[in-house]
């Protein structure tokens, strides 16, 4: 898939302002400082589109970026930051679960993991919420260029058996820094979108 095109449609915090013209959607999750921005600017292949903080916890709306003016690219607030008050990480909880309830646009989740850690609780909450509702994920493992050889099969053994996962969901490794896996994640989006667009 070449990526002509990509603008920031919307930021939302509501369903009355989310996009209303039926393009499939792919929702990107994952705890605040896993790397999403980098993530969608690798897969994009723009360097500044989504705009990388260094302070967690940045995103506080729903942003819908408009690829090839065929799909949507969704990022939502990171979850997990200490920083994040009580009473603004149920507002962010709020948001997303009002977005996963009824959204049919929804093709699949992409849930972005740190490849160097051990998944967290939230991590665990997060692929189990994404499970009630029935929707497709893909766990994404960033930041793999920076994890030595000698502890890749470790690690990677080590988080794929701290989930459940159901049939059809799978694990890629990627990093923003040598483009491991743009390619997996794109086919995926292509082989989900091919039909419709």
């Amino acid at each position: 898939m070449k990526i002509n095109k990509v603008d920031l449609f919307v930021s939302a915090v509501r369903r009355s302002q989310y996009p209303t013209d039926k393009k499939p959607e792919f929702l990107l999750v994952g705890r605040s400082n896993v790397g999403k921005s980098s993530f969608i600017n690798t897969l994009v292949n723009i360097r500044n589109m989504a705009r990388v903080s260094a302070t967690p916890g940045k995103t506080q709306t729903l942003n819908f970026y408009n690829v090839n003016d065929s799909f949507y690219l969704v990022d939502v607030p990171g979850y997990g930051y200490a920083l994040t008050s009580k009473e603004q990480q149920k507002k962010f909880g709020l948001m997303i679960e009002e977005y996963l309830e009824k959204r049919t646009e929804l093709k699949r989740v992409f849930m972005l993991i740190d490849f160097r850690h051990k998944p967290t609780e939230d991590d665990l909450l997060m692929y189990n919420f994404l499970k009630y509702y029935h929707i497709p994920a893909t766990i994404v493992l960033t930041k793999a260029d920076k994890v030595p050889s000698s502890k890749k099969d470790a690690n990677y053994k080590t988080i794929k058996d701290s989930f459940d996962l159901v049939v059809g969901d799978d694990l890629v490794l990627f990093s923003s820094v040598t483009k491991l896996g743009r390619d997996e994640i794109l086919k995926t989006i292509e082989n989900l979108t091919i039909d419709i667009v």
